[in-house]
């Protein structure tokens, strides 16, 4: 039996919406995922701490606030400095083309927009983990 995929699951600054976050944890669950959601207004060295002490392997960032091109970069950077160079940091929520591909230039992965099926995240999540086994 393999280890389940761990995600840890993140509302980051100020935005209060949390109800895409909570559809994204159920579906990964359903799709055998372990899933910690950390609540609302997490900031980013709360989500890369918790990311530590859960030893997860996916950091799914939840943001409709429009700081995107600021909580992104700061969560991986702090990763990078952290040593998290083997986990995933994907996410979504309202996020211009171009920024997605500017924020995929900085090392995050896939950025899923509104109306993203919950089994494509899914899938993108396992085909990841697939072909990037973890180090530890």
């Amino acid at each position: 039996m393999s280890k389940k995929i761990r995600v840890l699951v993140a509302k980051a600054g100020l935005d209060g919406h949390d109800r895409g976050a909570k559809v994204i944890a159920a579906a990964l669950r359903d799709a055998g995922m372990e899933v910690i959601y950390t609540g609302l207004r997490q900031t980013p060295e709360m989500i890369v701490e918790a990311a530590i002490q859960e030893d997860v392997d996916v950091i799914g960032i939840s943001i409709l606030s429009g700081a995107h091109m600021t909580i992104l970069p700061k969560i991986k950077n702090l990763m990078n400095e952290k040593g998290l160079d083997d986990v995933l940091l994907t996410g979504g929520g309202i996020i211009p083309e171009e920024d997605i591909k500017k924020l995929q230039v900085m090392g995050v992965g896939e950025l899923f927009t509104p109306g993203a099926s919950t089994r494509n995240i899914a899938e993108y999540i396992k085909e990841w983990r697939k072909n990037n086994p973890r180090k530890n």
